[in-house]
């Protein structure tokens, strides 16, 4: 499974950009259940968000869905702080 995430947005307004490809991971069982866990809480058009908020873009496998600050689930919060963490 390949995670895209872009995030946009903030004070700064500065993009970043971060992907993780879980194929050879051991722990791949728990990035797909996250991957889809927030995927299924995700909106299919970009949220409107709160002033100087992150906007991200997720995209697994090539499905592409979007969330917004403050209004990230548990599941998506997780999933965007992993892959920016090990992608980034």
């Amino acid at each position: 499974m390949r995670i895209e995430i872009r995030r946009t947005g903030g004070f700064a307004g500065v993009e970043r950009r971060a992907e993780v490809d879980t194929s050879a991971r051991s722990d791949a069982g728990e990035w797909h259940a996250l991957a889809e866990q927030s995927l299924a809480d995700a909106h299919d058009t970009p949220p409107l968000g709160v002033p100087d908020g992150f906007r991200y873009q997720l995209t697994v496998d090539g499905r592409t869905v979007y969330c917004a600050d403050p209004r990230l689930t548990d599941e998506q919060r997780k999933l965007i702080t992993w892959v920016m963490k090990e992608g980034g």
